[in-house]
Parts: C-alpha cells; structure tokens; sequence
C-alpha cells in the first residue's frame, strides 16, 4: 500500500506542479500571442519593411502583413481605415493629418537612382543632368546620341538608339519625389507636368511599382527608369551619375546619400517633413527621400505598429545598412517616440481615447 500510496502522492505533486508552472507561465505565453498587423503602400521601402518583420518576429511578438502598393494607396488605406498603417515616400499634409487623426513619422532615408539600359556603357559611366533628364521624359530628347548627351559624355560612344522611358504608372511616392526633382532642375517641366505621385506623362512605357520598372529597364535596349537604390542593386541595373547642387558629377551610393541625409533639419521640421531634394554638399546624391508611416492616434493596433517600429529602431540599423537604406540619427529616434507618447500609440500607453 505505500508503494501506490507514494505513486499517489507523487502524481499530485507533479499535477500541482504542472499546474503551478501553466499557472506561472500563462501570463507569459497570453503576452507572447501573434498579433497581425497590416500596412499598404511604399514599394520603395518594401525591402526594409519585409526584412524588418521577418527579423523582429520572435521578439515582438508582430507579424507584418505589408503590401507594397504604392504610396497612394497607402494613403487612400489608411485614411479609409482598411489598415493599420499606411507606408510613403512623402510627407502628407498638415491638413490630411489633422482632418483624419493620424500620425506620421519616418522611419529611413533612402536615395532614387536612374537606371539605364545601353549596350557598350558600363556602369556609372554614363553623365545627365537634372534639366536632360527632364527633357528625355518630356520627349524633347529621343536618341541616347543627342548631341547634348554627347557632349556631357565625350569619352563614351553612344548608340544611335530611340530612349526608352519607364514609369510608374501607379500612384508612387517615388515618383513624387522623382518629379520633385526635375521641377527643380527644368521650369518648363515645373510648368507644364510639375510633381505629384501620378502625373500625365507625355512619353514612354508604365510599370507598377519599384520591381516592375527595374525589370523593365532591365529588358528594354536603351531603356531609362528611375527606381528606389536597392532595386538598382539587387537587379544589377547600370545606375547613371547626376550632376548636382556643388556642380560635381556624383554616383549614387549609401556615402552620397548619407552626405544629402546630413543636411536635414528635422528636429526643427514639423511632422518630420524634410525636403532631402538637392542638398548642398560637394558628395551629396541630389534625389533623396525619407519614407514614412502613417498611423491613427489613440488607437489600440497603431501600439502594435509603434513596437513592431521600436524594435526596428533598436535593433534594425544593420538590416537597413545592409539594404543600403540610410538609418535615422538618434535624435530623431527619440523625438518620434516622444510623438507617439504624446498621441497616446506608444506601445502600452493608456491614453486611449475615443475619436469622433
């Protein structure tokens, strides 16, 4: 009898122990339970995005659910309430932000390269300027031979072929930022097309999003495009070198878009809305944008969003280093988490609040 009576006794004792441990840890496991957040637009900070989110999984606890449909669409999205977040490569209105209690900050810097496709032109060869780039895609130039091109690049022959211009042909903060460059360098571009995220192009072919026109540079024989950097890299794309604001003929890199980084004001900048456009400084790459997030204040899910980012801001330099996306400094860090502190969506914050 003592025999099943120690058995007894040591089955009870392990129960209660198994249900002193479940009872401990259940805290633990209910903190630990996926949460899925979504967010529409950015193609050009997908990479980033994507990487972030498989990397910060296990210790956020956050599974991201990002579709890069462009930065209209993120805004569209977000302002309609079918996300968590909306991603773009602009900074929005004072206006829209305050008409739909939303929230913005950025979250990188990155730079758009112009990409080519010329047979017999190595990378980085080829020379443009803002105003012959802006006359290629108003239609004005039409032969990588034009006399003008050639003239810029007398060490190179180049081939008597028609240009081929791509474009994005869906609402794109890349082309926001694009055209807000060629408005820049040409007052009839300025004039006549200015710069939006959609605009009537006069020539060339359209492509949806970062991917598709980096593909379609790739394959097209004097094809002309402009794309996010990492694109450029990752598809192999002969990237040109621009002149810019010191008069120096530069080649996109992290350095030079790190040297146009530099120059930004944004802790005196309201919502973070900085122009990065043709920066001042001798290596500074003249086409560079911060992206950002837009996201509901006082709302439960944009904590989510705010952790998912706050790991991202910790831990997630390297990846974007890696990813040749330009970090955000420090002190920007801390000015964004006082943001979100302050509209009630850092992660944990109780000052939730209904909003009419």
């Amino acid at each position: 009898m003592s025999y099943f009576n120690n058995k007894k006794n040591q089955v009870v004792s392990l129960f209660g122990l198994s249900f002193a441990l479940f009872a401990f840890a259940s805290p633990f496991v209910y903190a630990q339970e996926i949460q899925t957040i979504t967010g529409v637009g950015s193609s050009f900070a997908a990479p980033l995005y994507q990487n972030w989110a498989a990397s910060s999984i296990k210790e956020t606890a956050i599974k991201v659910n990002y579709q890069p449909l462009g930065s209209s669409a993120g805004q569209n999205q977000i302002i309609a309430k079918t996300v968590n977040f909306g991603a773009l490569d602009m900074p929005t209105s004072v206006e829209q932000l305050t008409e739909n209690n939303l929230v913005q900050f950025p979250t990188a810097m990155g730079g758009v390269a112009v990409v080519v496709n010329l047979p017999g032109i190595k990378e980085h060869q080829l020379k443009l300027t803002g105003e012959i780039i802006a006359d290629i895609y108003s239609g004005k130039i039409t032969k990588w031979n034009d006399p003008r091109i050639v003239a810029l690049n007398k060490e190179l022959q180049l081939p008597a072929i028609d240009i081929a211009q791509i474009y994005r042909a869906d609402g794109s903060g890349t082309t926001k930022v694009f055209t807000s460059y060629l408005v820049k360098q040409s007052d009839d571009w300025k004039k006549t097309y200015g710069s939006n995220t959609s605009i009537a192009w006069p020539v060339g072919m359209g492509a949806r999003g970062n991917a598709s026109v980096a593909s379609m540079v790739k394959n097209i024989s004097g094809g002309i495009g402009y794309v996010e950097y990492a694109y450029a890299l990752q598809n192999h794309l002969n990237t040109a070198q621009l002149k810019n604001v010191a008069g120096d003929f530069v080649t996109i890199s992290e350095g030079t878009i790190q040297a146009a980084a530099k120059a930004a004001d944004w802790l005196h900048a309201k919502n973070y809305d900085v122009d990065l456009i043709d920066t001042k400084g001798e290596d500074a790459w003249p086409i560079v944008s911060a992206t950002y997030i837009l996201v509901p204040a006082y709302n439960h899910k944009s904590q989510d969003v705010t952790k998912f980012f706050k790991w991202a801001f910790t831990k997630g330099d390297a990846i974007a280093t890696k990813l040749h996306y330009i970090p955000l400094p420090i002190v920007v860090k801390e000015k964004i988490e006082k943001t979100w502190e302050y509209a009630g969506i850092a992660a944990g914050s109780s000052q939730i609040k209904k909003i009419k």
